[in-house]
């Protein structure tokens, strides 16, 4: 069976369709507790009082903190992940970040203090019942306002509230070919701040176990191990004395991968009162406080000559923090833009400039792309400029420019190295498929139809792999029955892993998958390193490692076999799960030789390994067609043409669910996604689903996904990243669709989000302009 076998549905599926499915709230323990937080009303302000009485005197109420109670419990900021060093070789400048805040507050929503009681309504009614002081201070909402140069620091470590500015690629140069060019295309573009929104709101119960003084710690992550450091970090804890339990996720999209403030306060509560903390956040708590994600305005200048070659590109991100800093937010939407550089194309002149900017806003952190999706937008927006100012076909301008096949591996000028794609086939196929030929024909009759009629492209490259760590460590454990147990460190939040690891593991020892159970992060099994379910890795990076482990698996069941045949291990081969004495047909399935070392302990075969990380480049073209009704402002998208390269595929119904839900999320953020914040006192007015644009199954038609994959040299798989792909390729390719019918009737700028009343608007100011 190859390794682009095609499997049906999940293993997992059948738990979470009948129910059975296992969430931070469905874990209770004997004698546990609730707790509540008492959160900031407001913004900015010093905290002058706290008043707990009230709540301390309703019935079941155990303990009511705030920060000054916690002041020595060893609690310490999570320090954000530190991109290459910035212009000048500065370092981030990290604000120390309170778990309660005891002095001042920065953003609506931030930890005040926290009640703990014998029913979690006992324990919200009491911490509605706080009553705090405060003398309010500037609120600073967006760039312009933090940047002011009389603006109230929001930290006093932080000038100018800029946590970090850094660059990347040659200015100078850059700069010369823009100047020396025969057109410059200029472009501001918005990827305004959105919520993660996942299904599970956040919760977690933690027991202390006072004999061995260590935790249990049961909450929705994205790998046990690396929550399980950056919860020892914050709470002062050692990493050993805490278990963090796998259970399932109702979904991740950046906002499971670290902890946030709530959880040390409830391991302290949960050793001071020796019984098990419950807490459950609300939709409201989490629109607040769940680190948002995007929130990054974009400024590029594209230079060319005569015949449309691209000669130089410069960008300058401003990306809003919010009030402190989550460990990703900084450096992915650093480091990827670097990366990426000019995306698909050959440009030699690139220069890029981003600063992080600190709000009085939620913190913002890694969401599904984590900067790649920003990165290739400003450049396909302004690639479609190009093209409209040149009156160029924006697949033919797209083609002439694109690195070729066989530059691969390409060495781009800001540092990368890109390992395979194939850019002018990808074209070739979204032309193809996406019958870009009979768009013309379409827009004539929509005309008919008083409609708008819009194309676009987005095509793309981003970055997969890395993680932060070294190796990438898996264990194959062989049990008495017969079973195999394989773990990983990468939690699950709809990736497949249960299906897609003991698929693998399965074909290459030759044993039915069924027989093969994946535990992801588990407690109580082998210690292992590795990172958690993040860019686009686990089933590149832990599957190579797997493939590793059953490599020396079968080397060492080779020997066996070898010892039960009577023949030297040289002699024997192995094909499709079997060993052969070479030239003869005598032999022995593997599950023969699992089974007659099945009363072992340890079993012979039992095997950790591990695979240096690495990284790959998935790349792809979208097209997308819009139709608009002008007298309304409503934007349909009548056609979804994915063709993507991600590697080789290790089960294409994953790797396509995958596929679209980047894409719906990409579209979701074009067409209505977006956190709002009141400029005059720092409220989210966008924090619920009535105010808040979750994009529904009508947004999209049937999205016509089509393999063009080129293996990576990186692995031994070929695999590359599959999970922010669809993301990446659907914003600019929604987004230039919108604007090809917008510019028909005279608009010439347009920013995200394109909801009916701002396309409306755009429609009626260019249809008053003279």
């Amino acid at each position: 069976m190859s390794d682009n076998a095609i499997f049906k549905g999940r293993r997992e599926d059948q738990r979470f369709i009948t129910g059975q499915g296992r969430y931070s709230n469905d874990w209770n323990l004997p004698g546990q507790v609730h707790a509540a937080f008492r959160r900031s009303d407001r913004a900015h302000g010093i905290i002058k009082s706290i008043d707990t009485s009230a709540a301390q005197a309703v019935p079941g109420v155990l303990a009511v903190l705030t920060g000054r109670d916690v002041a020595d419990a060893g609690f310490a900021t999570l320090p954000p992940i530190q991109p290459p060093p910035g212009r000048g070789g500065q370092s981030v400048l990290v604000p120390q970040r309170p778990h309660l805040a005891a002095d001042r507050v920065r953003f609506a929503g931030e930890e005040v203090a926290v009640v703990v009681a014998e029913t979690a309504n006992a324990a919200r009614d009491a911490a509605d019942m706080i009553e705090v002081d405060y003398e309010d201070l500037p609120v600073l909402i967006g760039f312009e306002n933090a940047m002011a140069k009389d603006a109230v620091a929001i930290h006093d470590n932080i000038p100018g509230n800029i946590c970090f500015d850094f660059d990347y690629g040659d200015e100078k140069k850059t700069a010369d070919a823009i100047a020396g060019a025969a057109g410059v295309v200029t472009l501001t573009a918005e990827s305004p701040r959105v919520a993660p929104t996942p299904l599970e709101v956040r919760g977690a119960l933690v027991a202390y176990d006072a004999a061995s003084g260590s935790f249990d710690v049961y909450c929705a992550n994205q790998g046990a191990p690396s929550f399980a450091h950056d919860l020892a970090i914050m709470a002062g804890v050692p990493v050993e004395r805490l278990r963090v339990h796998m259970i399932d996720v109702g979904g991740a999209f950046g906002a499971r991968t670290a902890p946030f403030p709530e959880y040390p306060a409830m391991l302290y509560l949960a050793k001071k009162l020796n019984r098990p903390v419950k807490w459950l956040s609300t939709r409201s708590e989490d629109f607040l406080t769940d680190n948002h994600g995007r929130a990054v305005s974009l400024r590029g200048e594209l230079a060319y000559d005569e015949k449309g070659k691209f000669l130089a590109l410069r960008t300058e991100w401003l990306c809003d923090s919010g009030a402190y800093l989550a460990p990703a937010g900084v450096l992915t939407n650093s480091l990827n833009g670097k990366v990426i550089g000019a995306g698909a194309y050959a440009i030699e002149a690139v220069y890029g400039r981003h600063r992080q900017v600190i709000t009085n806003t939620s913190p913002t952190n890694a969401y599904r792309g984590a900067g790649r999706p920003e990165a290739n937008y400003i450049v396909e927006r302004l690639v479609d400029e190009v093209a409209a100012k040149l009156g160029m076909d924006p697949l033919e301008l797209r083609r002439r420019n694109v690195i070729r096949k066989a530059q691969f591996p390409y060495a781009t000028p800001t540092g990368a190295r890109f390992d395979s794609a194939d850019f002018p086939g990808l074209i070739a196929a979204a032309k193809e498929q996406a019958d870009w030929k009979g768009f013309a024909a379409r827009k004539r009759h929509s005309r008919k139809a008083g409609k708008l009629r819009g194309i676009g492209c987005g095509l793309f490259i981003e970055p997969s792999g890395g993680g932060g760590v070294k190796m990438d460590e898996v264990a194959v454990l062989f049990q008495n029955d017969g079973t195999i147990v394989i773990h990983n460190v990468a939690g699950p939040s709809g990736q497949g892993h249960e299906t897609v690891f003991p698929e693998l593991v399965g074909r290459w020892l030759g044993v039915p998958a069924e027989r093969i159970m994946n535990h992801s992060g588990d407690p109580n099994g082998p210690k292992l390193s590795g990172a958690p379910s993040i860019g686009s890795r686990s089933g590149m990076t832990q599957g190579s490692a797997f493939k590793v482990a059953t490599d020396v698996v079968i080397e060492k069941a080779k020997k066996l076999a070898a010892d039960a045949l009577e023949a030297p291990p040289e002699d024997i081969e192995f094909l499709n799960g079997v060993f052969t004495i070479a030239g003869t047909d005598r032999a022995m399935k593997m599950t023969e030789v699992i089974e007659r070392h099945a009363s072992d302990n340890p079993h012979p075969l039992d095997t950790i390994a591990e695979r240096p990380v690495s990284m790959a480049f998935p790349s792809g073209a979208h097209v997308v067609e819009v139709e608009i009704d002008a007298d309304a402002g409503d934007v349909d998208v009548v056609r979804y043409t994915a063709v993507d390269d991600v590697g080789s595929i290790l089960n294409k119904t994953i790797a396509n669910g995958q596929l679209v839900g980047g894409i719906m999320q990409g579209a979701g953020h074009v067409f209505g996604k977006h956190c709002a914040y009141d400029p005059n006192n720092g409220q989210l007015i966008t924090g619920s689903f009535m105010d808040y644009c979750m994009p529904r199954a009508h947004l999209l038609p049937f999205i016509n996904a089509i393999d063009h994959h080129v293996p990576s040299p990186n692995n031994p798989l070929g695999a590359k990243g599959v999970g922010e792909a669809g993301t990446t390729g659907a914003m600019p390719a929604c987004m230039n669709a919108v604007m090809n019918a917008l510019r028909s009737v005279g608009v010439t700028h347009f920013d995200i989000p394109a909801t009916p009343a701002r396309v409306w608007e755009a429609i009626a100011a260019a249809k008053a302009t003279p």
